[in-house]
């Protein structure tokens, strides 16, 4: 398997913790390695450009369309059979 850059570099943040968290730190050392910890992640987010943003957008809406299309037919079909085995079954739509 291969091995990136960053599991090395998660490895030693969580090694380093690991460590600092045996040293008996009291509540308030461990809520500040904590935030410490938190505002190096979030240093490590990109933000999208405003196109990817866009594509990513029209993906998104473009997938749960065609969701709810799926979803949609199958309730037709499911109630169609339903009215079918227990009501009078003498239409798809009425």
């Amino acid at each position: 398997m291969a091995k990136n850059a960053g599991d090395d570099s998660a490895r030693d943040v969580v090694e380093k913790a690991q460590r600092e968290g045996k040293a008996g730190r009291g509540p308030w050392a461990r809520l500040v390695l904590f935030l410490r910890q938190v505002l190096d992640e979030l240093g490590k987010v990109v933000t999208p450009t405003r196109k990817e943003l866009v594509n990513y957008t029209l993906v998104v809406l473009v997938f749960v369309l065609i969701m709810m299309a799926f979803v949609s037919v199958l309730d037709l079909f499911f109630g169609w059979g339903v009215s079918w085995v227990f009501g009078d079954g003498r239409s798809l739509f009425g």
